[in-house]
């Protein structure tokens, strides 16, 4: 039999057939014995072969095979920082939800999840959420960001979760799409899905006010069906989003703006760090390119990773 995994608890996977069918699944034991670097060698999203067994009347699954995965997502493992975890594969897009306070999203954050997205083939929108709650001062920083990653290609919505604003355009985008929402614990993600599909009724918590980060209300991903032919993935809040597995060479490769200007440097192989006669330095110096982004790279290219919560457009 042939199904999707809808839910993972780490040992047991719910898997739907195209029938509509649910089964609690296992992994045959090789599968942990194969070179798999990250810490789930299956995850939600999967296209996966499994056989039924019964056992005392309880008709569970025994998952064979794997399918070929058209994209994924990964971040770095919490407790094994040189593996990795993947978050879910097959997805159409993801939907970035980002704060400006309550709690911040920085943009160093936001280019490293990009980078991830660009590196995996994973389409990202990005959506600023929360927009009724700031004053214009703080709308104007909405709207600087909103441009800057406008101009490389990013689409960018202003909503609110909580007053409704602009989560039809959200849904129109959703249609006949398996959706993926992620964000920092506490920008709204679940208050969204339950914007667009009230029947689901995922978990909300209030934001902690000890950290101004949100407590984490979901433990594990878990795709939900919803009533206008979408699917979406509902994910754990990430704190952090650390890159994994990139050599320097190829990171530039994933900021299309640095990627549009690499034929104009001088070397083929250039860093645009401190190689002479590079293009990416040179629009950075006519504010072509966005300095908040150029830090990130540095970063990145740095393995700044603890560096991933600091804010990179302030002092400009």
């Amino acid at each position: 039999m042939t199904g999707t995994v809808y839910k993972s608890t780490g040992s047991w996977y719910t898997v739907k057939t195209n029938l509509g069918a649910t089964y609690q699944c296992r992994i045959k034991g090789k599968f942990r014995l194969k070179d798999i670097k990250s810490t789930n060698p299956i995850a939600v999203g999967d296209r996966v072969d499994f056989e039924l067994e019964t056992n005392n009347d309880d008709v569970t699954g025994v998952i064979h095979k794997i399918h070929d995965r058209v994209n994924y997502i990964v971040r770095k493992s919490v407790n094994l920082s040189k593996q990795t975890h993947i978050i879910a594969s097959n997805i159409d897009q993801v939907f970035l939800l980002v704060t400006i306070d309550n709690p911040p999203t920085f943009t160093s954050f936001i280019d490293r999840f990009l980078v991830t997205a660009e590196a995996y083939s994973v389409k990202t929108i990005l959506l600023f959420n929360k927009i009724d709650t700031y004053d214009e001062e703080t709308l104007d920083e909405v709207r600087y960001l909103a441009h800057v990653y406008r101009k490389i290609g990013y689409d960018c919505i202003g909503i609110s979760a909580e007053t409704g604003k602009n989560v039809d355009k959200v849904k129109a985008l959703m249609i006949g799409k398996v959706s993926m929402f992620a964000g920092h614990s506490g920008v709204g993600k679940s208050t969204l899905v339950n914007a667009i599909e009230p029947n689901l009724d995922l978990k909300t918590k209030a934001i902690s006010m000890q950290h101004s980060q949100g407590q984490h209300t979901t433990t594990f991903a878990e795709m939900f069906d919803l009533s206008f032919d979408a699917k979406i993935i509902d994910t754990p809040g990430i704190k952090g989003f650390g890159i994994v597995d990139m050599d320097k060479e190829e990171v530039g490769d994933y900021f299309p703006e640095f990627f549009e200007l690499k034929q104009d440097c001088k070397f083929n192989n250039c860093l645009h760090v401190e190689e002479p006669k590079c293009a990416v330095k040179a629009a950075l110096d006519k504010d072509e390119i966005s300095y908040s982004r150029y830090r990130s790279y540095l970063q990145i290219l740095e393995g700044e990773d603890e560096h991933y919560r600091t804010d990179n457009w302030e002092e400009q």
